[in-house]
This record gives structure tokens, C-alpha cells and sequence, in this order.
């Protein structure tokens, strides 16, 4: 096992290893070659990643793939401009799959495609980059567990924190007693987002597939004021801020007080700040209990962006011996009882941009990137394997799934619902016929 330093010089190499050319690596013949990635859904989220995945060593960004002609054209025109090399362009997944120099999937398309394309891949023998969250829905996380053991292939989830070199740092520092035993941790995510009206039933513009977008999910009348973003709000395709934000710190809450599953989550909070087409909640907080005595709560403000901590979102966590600070990137501070600062650690990377709704910084996020592509020439162990960002996703959803049956859920002790058929029932979702995912 790393002792503290070991893995603070692991990842400090890895680092610099974003940054600088492939000469400064020495690998081995298998470590050496070159991954060939295909990026899905590349209109906000994807194009970045798109960006980054060019830039990391010895990886080529081959195919674009966006069921928008505009956003592909834009896409395919920027990489070729920044690699010198054009990548090929595809609007159905389904077909980009089948590519045999295909060597990762990586996937930043709507929610309710995530765990579909994964799944696709994954049969493909592709290994895959799956943005958080992992599913739109438990059982689907569910069975991407069950399919990367099936497929033997790296699956890495999108919570880039897991790659930060001073939040190894900071989890290590809880581990290993810095604030006594903690018990309780809160995290929460603040926006200024605006209202999104009442949308109108339009005609689909003619340079998107909407059919093809809807894929998986049940059909619904195309509005004026659902895509590019404001699907998120929608529970058809989206999972609210829980899961668009909320994914990130409940993660590193998991992460610090050493739990999988809770025995108990409730869930409170509407859609406040304004009245219009959306349908998640705009104001949540959602509290989980667990077995060994520990505690977590998350709160979600998308339309106040009240700076708390000195940070639109973050982590906090409480021991019997202190307190420490997350605000959101990869720094840290941890006080004493009595709040006097014993200790601040910052980022010698990149300051992050904490709402950024494009990324952390690219340097940050690249870090975990290079992970994954380090993960598939076999050269590390992934930070964030399918079944680790299951559990993050999984608390999240079981948040919305506690709102939105309005009562509070009991689970076992492999986090499965207990006793409550109306929370039971938001397990799993319907499918457009011809959609479902089968292993």
C-alpha cells in the first residue's frame, strides 16, 4: 500500500506528465502505443473533453460524434485545427462502435445516454470515459457493473477529483486522523441559473436528429426551449443538480467518511425560484445515515449562487478533532476545535474554476484523463473504476428518488430500497421500444 508521500509523488508525475511531451515517459512497448478515442455529445462538456483528450500523449481523438450536424461540423473543424489531424465524423454511436481502430468511447452525451453507450461500447470492446453521472437511473448502473466484468474493460467515471494530487492528499489526511474520527461531512453546489420559460411544441431544427438524441428515452414532443442544455431539468432525460453537480461532492463525501451504502436517505426541496417548464428541483437538500455511525447532507441551490465557504460549492467535514475545507477544486484547510487554521494546502497545478459548468481547469481534468489512458496500456490501476462511480451515482439518485416519492427511504445492506414500493418503482425507467439495454 502507497504511504502518504508515495502517492503524493505518484501524482505529482502524473501531473507533469500532462504537460509535457510523450520523450519524458518511460514506458514499455505496451505502455507506448497509441489510443485512439472517439468523443459522443460534444456541444458543451465534450468539446472540452474533446480538447483535452488531443492533447494528452500519444492519444488520438479519431471520431466526433453529435446527433447536432452544426456541433459535429464544430467539433471535427476545431480538432483538426488544434491536432492538425482531421477526425472522422459520426452522428449515430451505434455505428462509431463498430469502428475497429476504436480504442475508448468517450461519452458526454444527455444523461439517459450515458449507461445505453456505455453498455454499447463496452459489447464492442471498447473501454469507456463515461461522464458523471454513470446512469439516469440505478438499475442501469446497476448492470454497467456487471458488463465491465463481463467485457473486461476500463470504465472510468468523469468525477475528475478522484485524480486530484492534493484531494489524494486531503482523503488520506482524513484516514489517517488529521481532524480525529469524522462523523458528519456536508457538501453543497450554488448557481445563478435563469428561468427557462414555457417551451412551445416546434418543429425540429434540420440540423439535429431528435430522434436520434431522444434514443433511449421514451418519445416526447420536441420544444423550443429543451436542447442544448435544459434537458437537465427535465426527468425524462435528466437527473436534476443532484446528479449534474451534486455527483461531484457527494463523491468526495463518500470518499472521506469511508461508506458505500446509506441505511437511510431523505430528501426535501422544489422547484422555488421561478415557475415555468422545469421539472427537477431548483432547491434540494438530501440526507444520508449510515451504518457506522456517520452522517452526510447535500444542498443544491441552482438559482441563489450565495458563495458559502468563499465558494460557489465544496465539502466540509467534521471529526471529533476538527474540521476540514474543500471549496471545490484541489485545495484544503483544516482547523482545529475552536476553528483556529492548523493547516492550508493549495493547488501547485491549476486554480479551479469551481462553477465553471465546462470543467475544473484543463490541467486538473486532464489528470484524470491521463489516468484512464494510462489505465488501458496497463500501466496504472484506474482512479475511479464503474463500481466506485455507481456508488456515487447511486446517492444521488437515491436522493431524488426519496423527493420525489416524498417519503423517507430505508435500505439493506447492498443499498437496495427496502419496504417502500413507490421509491422501489423509480429503480429503473420505461424505454423507447427497440432501446432497452440488455448485457
Amino acid at each position: 500500500m502507497y504511504n502518504r508521500r508515495d502517492f503524493i509523488r505518484q501524482s505529482a508525475l502524473a501531473g507533469a506528465g500532462v504537460l509535457l511531451a510523450p520523450s519524458v515517459f518511460s514506458l514499455g512497448k505496451s505502455q507506448i502505443e497509441k489510443v485512439v478515442v472517439g468523443v459522443v455529445g460534444t456541444n458543451s462538456r465534450g468539446h472540452y473533453l474533446a480538447r483535452m483528450f488531443a492533447q494528452l500523449p500519444n492519444v488520438e481523438v479519431g471520431y466526433i460524434c453529435d446527433v447536432d450536424q452544426k456541433v459535429l461540423d464544430k467539433t471535427v473543424a476545431e480538432i483538426e485545427k488544434l491536432t492538425g489531424k482531421k477526425p472522422k465524423g459520426e452522428k449515430d454511436v451505434r455505428k462509431l462502435v463498430e469502428a475497429k481502430d476504436l480504442d475508448a468511447l468517450v461519452i458526454a452525451a444527455p444523461d439517459h445516454w450515458h449507461a445505453p453507450a456505455t453498455l454499447m461500447a463496452l459489447k464492442a470492446g471498447k473501454h469507456v470515459y463515461v461522464e458523471k453521472p454513470c446512469s439516469h437511473n440505478p438499475a442501469e448502473g446497476e448492470m454497467l457493473v456487471a458488463a465491465a466484468e463481463k467485457y473486461k474493460k476500463v470504465v472510468q467515471m468523469g468525477n475528475q477529483r478522484r485524480s486530484f494530487p492534493r484531494m489524494i492528499e486531503a482523503m488520506q489526511e482524513l484516514h489517517q486522523g488529521i481532524i480525529g474520527r469524522v462523523y458528519f461531512a456536508k457538501g453543497w453546489y450554488a448557481n445563478a441559473r435563469k428561468p427557462i420559460g414555457i417551451g412551445n411544441v416546434a418543429p425540429v431544427p434540420a440540423h439535429l436528429d431528435y430522434e436520434l438524441w431522444q434514443g433511449p428515452a421514451p418519445r416526447k414532443p420536441f420544444k423550443d426551449n429543451l436542447i442544448h442544455y435544459n434537458w437537465h431539468w427535465f426527468w425524462n432525460w435528466g437527473t436534476g443538480e443532484a446528479l449534474n453537480n451534486g455527483t461531484h461532492e457527494i463523491d468526495m463525501m463518500r470518499w472521506g467518511l469511508g461508506v458505500d451504502y446509506p441505511t437511510k436517505v431523505v430528501s426535501a426541496g422544489g422547484r422555488f425560484a421561478f415557475k415555468d417548464d422545469w421539472e427537477t428541483p431548483d432547491t434540494q437538500t438530501i440526507t444520508y445515515e449510515f451504518a457506522n455511525n456517520t452522517a452526510m447532507t447535500w444542498e443544491g441551490r441552482s438559482c441563489n449562487d450565495y458563495d458559502e465557504a468563499r465558494s460557489g460549492r465544496g465539502v466540509i467535514f467534521y471529526g471529533e478533532k476538527g474540521t476540514m475545507v474543500i471549496p471545490g477544486g484541489d485545495d484544503y484547510k483544516v482547523y482545529e476545535l475552536g476553528s483556529k487554521l492548523i493547516k492550508e494546502v493549495k493547488t501547485t497545478i491549476q486554480q479551479a474554476d469551481a462553477t465553471n459548468t465546462m470543467g475544473m481547469g484543463e490541467k486538473l481534468d486532464s489528470l484524470h484523463l491521463q489516468n484512464f489512458v494510462d489505465a488501458i496500456r496497463g500501466k496504472v490501476k484506474h482512479n475511479s473504476p464503474i463500481i466506485d462511480g455507481h456508488k456515487s451515482t447511486l446517492l444521488p439518485q437515491l436522493g431524488n428518488i426519496a423527493y420525489r416519492a416524498g417519503n423517507t427511504i430505508h435500505l439493506d445492506a447492498s443499498g437496495k430500497i427496502k419496504d417502500n414500493k413507490a421509491a422501489a418503482a423509480l429503480w429503473s425507467r420505461e424505454y423507447e421500444k427497440g432501446w432497452e439495454m440488455k448485457l
